[in-house]
């Protein structure tokens, strides 16, 4: 993983807001053009109103007009680093390859590095709606 693409995660979860939780949590991902688009976690009062950082990514990267996830770095102030939620693996899985590296990451510089096949082995993809 290139340094840009966790320093871009560390520097938006600054962003987040987490009134709530206080846990605030920073995604990026690297489009197949090179560019890096990042989210972070935003928390509502009507739970489960809020959004993920990783769902902010991808959606900031759609938003560009982009759709192919070819990196992920999710950093969070935990002891250990923090994978993605279920929802978010399969939202990664929508637009990035089994063999996409994510690097999850805390504060102190703990990483945990991951494909998105590791994370969700089995995912439910466009193939499983063929009728032929």
């Amino acid at each position: 993983m290139t340094p840009d693409l966790l320093t871009s995660a560390r520097e938006v979860r600054e962003n987040a807001h987490a009134p709530y939780s206080g846990f605030k949590v920073g995604a990026a991902v690297r489009s197949a053009s090179g560019e890096i688009y990042s989210g972070c976690n935003v928390e509502n009062v009507a739970y489960p109103q809020g959004t993920c950082a990783e769902a902010g990514a991808v959606a900031a990267m759609v938003a560009a007009g982009e759709t192919e996830i070819v990196e992920v770095a999710i950093i969070a102030d935990s002891p250990t680093p923090v994978p993605p939620c279920g929802g978010c693996r399969q939202k990664l899985a929508e637009f990035g390859a089994g063999n996409v590296l994510v690097t999850m990451a805390t504060l102190s510089g703990e990483t945990r590095r991951m494909t998105l096949d590791d994370l969700l082995p089995g995912a439910f993809a466009a193939t499983h709606m063929d009728r032929s």
